[in-house]
């Protein structure tokens, strides 16, 4: 019965750690470039239980009990949230009609042969620490110094890895990323390729970085296709209906466990104080 505690406590800890995952994707829901996270549920190993003491006569002379055992079947101890993995699928397109609002267009990009899975393109940015950082959110702005910068405050970076800085106000950027100023250009940007998006590591404000830290390799120079559009943003691949569905369901089954856990309760209350009663 003890057991069951831990295999129903574990199950509802994993539908809880779901719901908030969900919640934060419906909390982005209107968050430009935003990935929505997805989860994979595992359960732990099973163990296969014995009934042990039986034994077994012999007729000897002197009598032999050989010790026997009897398999019971399997036992699932209890399930876990594996991991969260976000979907790199493009979102719509918003126009904003602003001139440092840039969308990526997916085109026919790569797909990596070990996981089967298409690979993404993505912004390159200077993260605090002087690392890139990646993202989709193309909500930019120019700062007082006319550095091109992300929505977070960072800067963003061109095709050599430098800051972008603006020398005017008015401004163009090509499908292919090149920014031109009074129709010449002066500079390009930055755009990394990831063959396998899933060894990225998610962090806060829709950014991503490399395991290790070091750059992407340059998408112009790899075999994805890919375009760009001034004026428009890409919005939150997140589907709301989904979403929501899937949080009801959450929700179910926690609730389904809990009443298991309070039927445990009772079982165990009732084996304490009357099974275990003793008359004197």
């Amino acid at each position: 019965m003890l057991r069951g505690f831990y295999t129903v406590a574990s199950g509802m800890l994993s539908q809880q750690r779901k719901t908030e995952m969900l919640s934060n994707n419906l909390s982005n829901a209107n968050t430009p470039g935003y990935k929505a996270d997805q989860s994979s549920m595992k359960a732990f190993p099973e163990m296969l239980l014995s009934l042990q003491g039986q034994k077994l006569d012999v007729p000897t002379k002197n009598g032999l009990k050989i010790p026997m055992s009897q398999q019971v079947g399997a036992l699932n101890t209890g399930v876990y949230m594996q991991e969260t993995i976000p979907a790199f699928l493009q979102g719509d397109l918003q126009e904003t009609e602003r001139l440092t609002d840039v969308a990526l267009v997916d085109g026919t990009i790569p797909v990596d042969p070990e996981t089967g899975l298409r690979g993404g393109v993505f912004f390159t940015l200077q993260g605090g620490d002087g690392t890139p950082r990646y993202t989709r959110n193309g909500n930019f702005n120019v700062d007082g110094q006319g550095f091109l910068t992300s929505a977070s405050g960072l800067y963003v970076l061109d095709q050599n890895g430098q800051r972008i800085q603006m020398p005017s106000d008015e401004f163009k950027i090509t499908e292919e990323g090149r920014v031109l100023v009074n129709e010449i250009e002066s500079a390009r940007l930055g755009i990394g390729f990831a063959l396998n998006p899933n060894r990225l590591t998610k962090e806060g404000d829709g950014l991503f970085r490399t395991e290790d830290n070091q750059p992407l390799p340059d998408a112009y120079g790899s075999e994805a296709a890919f375009g760009m559009q001034q004026g428009f943003i890409e919005r939150s691949n997140v589907d709301t209906a989904k979403t929501m569905t899937d949080m009801m369901t959450s929700y179910r089954s926690f609730e389904a466990n809990q009443k298991v856990l309070q039927a445990y309760d009772r079982s165990l209350e009732k084996a304490v104080n009357e099974i275990g009663r003793v008359n004197g």
